[in-house]
């Protein structure tokens, strides 16, 4: 095992090299690349860039009723042309379905073919055309058109991709860089805007449709009620009145070919001046034409922007909207009508905004935090192991390398989450290490030679080591299918970190040994320390251990005190989940969170109460940091369009009390978002559980399915616990802190199921009992010493990782204690209750002389 052939190891540092350049061309800006360079690098979130997160929601709803609308007025044309008599033409939005009442039974059959004429075709996978409606009757005459589940499926999926198109163009119109725009799930844009601190501007342009079109004024029934059939009384954008205009539209705005805001050379106020394609200036010409001394109305958005008289006919294809203009007003009209409109309104469910100062704060915190853990975990490496945990410790520098590598690779985006996945990798990619050290002492305590101890420690850990971090690995796969936004970003860190690190613990420390020992070709290996030993060679060496060597400590003797105890707290604190309950992040609650600068030391007094006087619910305020900075909660504000509403009310509130105050940074989810987001933290947590149920069930027995899952309930639970008794914040950053402590509890309980596994089969006859005994004394070093470099690894994090994440590596320290008292006390006790009869049938026979035998 210890020996390389040259290719491999030629290979082993080519990788290593490769991965070295590939992480280090991050450290040189893209632009120093020349064009033809294939330069990958990570992109920064942004949370550690500055930037905004929007996620926009398509109105399915206004696109049904605009189909059926359409359907309606075909129909109505179609209907007198076929001279069938029918009442109650109508669309029933709710059911997705138009219809009307035929008075002449005889005439049903013929209405039912006019309506089929308004269907769409729609191609289906199989290649073949169904129409988008299906038409029913009744006997009393009524007939339907109703739209059907493809074809509401069609025409969500044109106008989602047409929407993103739309808010492209939109966006590249206002000239910011690098933004991502990206579908997600049925009917949602993602928008990210790097360096965009107040996103208003923006949404504005992404909220509005645009859709812009030309109709006729009906003068004649502006006095009226209610509007006669095919008018309709519109608002106008100035002055609020009524304007009653035909819904026929003569013009649409899909024919502009170009838009450019400018001054009217007779006044000098600021218009739009549009141009349209051939069909639309032949359409204009026709209509001005046939229409000279009648009002023409531009309506957008189902506003009047103006309504002029026409004076002659048009003919050159281009015309000039005047209103309420300056100059940013102009311009913006412009970019909507240039990009198009949208087919349906977009609604901002989601806004998360980092202003770059903090973007910078949380760099500094992520540096301080990695070089922190980095510090530490090599420090106890390298004492706790001695020449062994300094070459682990040149395998994790690589670790880490190639952990970015992997990242520039698929262009990975670093968030802070992602950092402290990167400083958690630390801790657990020294794991594998530790198993094969012990390993290694185990086999030279049990007087193997050097090289066969050696090469029986990275055998025998193996399986091990596999086993252990595929539970890591299956946590972090349902974090990243369930998870949202930049939890996503922590997962796939992690994952990418534990892939490498069995590499490097199994291939490179190998390689490193190898190289070693063929040099020195020592008599023993430097695992132990012995006396008379210069003071180099006792550096060489391991200069303490946590827990000491070949002990014997009787642990099932407290195996039912161990589970009523644990019971007694995850009963209690399941009992505090519900009440007082967990405190909910704004992810699973909704609401506002709003973090701002005032130019010099506020007046919070003044604050609390401009932004109460807005009447937006029980609005905290409170000092956060220095005294110039502000942390603002405001609760769930109904549906959406409140809560963006909202963000804009504070915003200005603040800027006329405090002049010059800095948004730093803006959170603000919908309900419907927020519930979403729970239902899918929950569902991470579950599947978790289940998936190393099924996972460790396959691998071992079925009682250490039971007892691992049972534990890493209990384990969750308590921790909880805390979380509720400390009011650590229960968010997506929370819940990827409990599913890494979940993946973490599970490599502990396997390391120590699979000590048991092979001592079932190397101890025969021994008492069950005693073997459970044996094998956590056996891997107490490991356990307690994986333990110790997660905690070296995250205890930085909750001190230097920031506000983010502090709840995040609270959890996790907490949970690592927890979880390494749960393999003893817990998981152990399982085992051994649930296995006694089946693993040690005949134990009470077939135990040897002086042997106890368990009752």
């Amino acid at each position: 095992m210890l020996h390389f052939a040259r290719w491999k190891t030629v290979v082993i540092l080519a990788v290593c090299l490769l991965g070295t350049l590939i992480a280090m061309a991050n450290l040189v800006p893209r632009s120093a690349f020349p064009g033809w360079f294939p330069a990958r690098q990570i992109s920064l979130g942004l949370d550690l860039r500055g930037g905004s997160y929007l996620l926009l929601e398509v109105d399915i709803n206004t696109v049904v009723r605009e189909r059926l609308d359409g359907m309606i007025e075909g129909a109505r044309t179609r209907l007198r042309a076929g001279n069938i008599r029918y009442v109650n033409l109508a669309s029933d939005a709710a059911n997705r379905r138009m219809g009307m009442r035929v008075l002449d039974a005889a005439q049903v059959p013929a209405a039912m073919a006019v309506l089929r004429e308004l269907a769409n075709p729609i191609q289906m996978s199989t290649g073949q055309n169904v129409p988008d409606i299906e038409v029913t009757s009744a006997p009393d005459g009524q007939v339907w058109a109703a739209l059907t589940e493809s074809g509401l499926r069609a025409k969500a999926t044109s106008a989602v991709e047409q929407s993103i198109e739309i808010v492209r163009r939109r966006i590249d119109e206002t000239g910011v860089a690098e933004a991502l725009i990206a579908r997600q799930g049925q009917s949602r844009i993602l928008v990210t805007l790097p360096g965009v601190e107040d996103p208003n501007r923006i949404k504005d342009l992404l909220g509005r449709t645009a859709r812009m079109t030309f109709h006729l004024v009906d003068e004649s029934a502006a006095m009226a009620a209610t509007p006669p059939p095919g008018v309709m009384f519109l608002p106008a954008e100035r002055g609020g009145e009524r304007v009653a205009v035909r819904r026929r539209v003569e013009v649409d705005g899909a024919n502009l070919t170009n838009a450019r805001a400018g001054q009217d050379s007779r006044n000098g106020e600021w218009v739009v001046n549009f141009q349209f394609d051939s069909v639309g200036t032949r359409r204009f010409a026709q209509i001005t034409r046939e229409n000279v001394g009648r009002p023409f109305a531009v309506v957008l958005d189902d506003k009047v922007i103006t309504a002029p008289v026409i004076r002659e006919p048009i003919t050159g294809g281009q015309g000039q909207i005047s209103g309420s203009f300056n100059a940013q007003s102009a311009n913006d009209l412009a970019v909507l009508l240039r990009a198009g409109a949208l087919p349906a309104p977009l609604t901002v469910v989601e806004e998360r905004t980092v202003g770059p100062e903090l973007g910078a704060d949380a760099i500094r915190a992520g540096a301080y935090a990695l070089g922190a853990g980095t510090i530490l975990v090599f420090l106890y490496m390298g004492l706790a192991y001695g020449l062994l945990g300094w070459f682990a410790n040149i395998a994790l520098a690589f670790n880490i390398l190639l952990v970015v590598a992997g990242m520039s690779l698929l262009e990975a985006t670093l968030t802070l989450p992602g950092i402290a996945g990167i400083v958690l990798t630390l801790g657990t990619a020294l794991d594998a290490n530790i198993l094969i050290n012990e390993r290694i002492r185990e086999e030279v305590r049990n007087g193997r030679t050097p090289i066969s101890a050696l090469e029986a420690g990275y055998t025998k850990a193996s399986g091990t080591i596999m086993d252990s971090n595929l539970t890591n690995l299956i946590a972090m796969g349902c974090l990243y299918g369930f998870g949202s936004g930049t939890v996503k970003g922590f997962a796939v860190t992690v994952a990418i970190g534990t892939i490498v690190q069995m590499w490097t613990a199994t291939v490179l420390t190998r390689l490193f040994t190898s190289w070693w020992y063929r040099a020195t070709r020592p008599k023993e290996l430097p695992v132990f320390q012995r006396p008379g030993l210069s003071l180099y060679e006792r550096l060489r060496r391991p200069l303490f251990r946590i827990f000491p060597d070949g002990t014997r400590i009787p642990f099932m003797r407290g195996a039912r005190m161990g589970l009523i105890v644990s019971a007694l707290l995850s009963t209690g604190s399941v009992a505090i989940a519900f009440y007082p309950g967990l405190e909910k992040g704004i992810d699973f609650k909704g609401g506002i969170e709003m973090e701002v600068r005032t130019p010099q030391a506020g007046d919070i007094a003044l604050l609390r109460s401009s932004v109460g006087a807005l009447n937006l619910g029980d609005a905290t305020i409170l000092q956060f940091g220095d005294a110039s900075t502000y942390a603002i909660r405001l609760p769930a504000q109904g549906d959406e369009g409140a809560v963006q509403a909202s963000v804009n009310k504070v915003r200005d509130a603040l800027e006329q009390v405090a002049p010059g105050t800095r948004i730093l940074r803006v959170e603000a989810v919908g309900n419907r978002v927020s519930n979403e987001l729970f239902i899918g933290g929950l569902m991470a947590l579950g599947l978790s559980f289940i998936a190393m149920l099924i996972y460790i069930w396959v691998r071992f027995e079925w009682q250490f399915g039971i007892a691992a899952i049972i534990t890493l309930i209990l384990d969750a639970t308590k921790t909880i616990g805390f979380m509720v008794l400390f009011q650590v914040e229960f968010n997506l950053t929370t819940i990827a802190g409990i599913l890494t402590v979940i993946g973490f509890s599970a490599n502990d309980k396997v390391v120590v199921f699979d000590r048991m596994r092979e001592n079932l089969r190397k101890f025969k006859t021994m008492p069950l009992e005693q073997l459970v005994d044996l094998s956590i004394n056996e891997t107490m070093n490991r356990s307690l010493g994986t333990s110790m470099t997660l905690l070296l690894s995250a205890v930085p994090l909750a001190f230097f990782g920031g506000d983010t994440l502090s709840g995040f590596a609270w959890v996790m320290v907490v949970g690592i204690v927890i979880s390494a008292g749960s393999s003893v006390f817990i998981a152990a006790p399982i085992v051994l209750f649930t296995g006694r009869n089946r693993m040690r049938r005949d134990e009470q026979t077939a135990a040897p002389a002086g042997a106890k035998a368990v009752k």
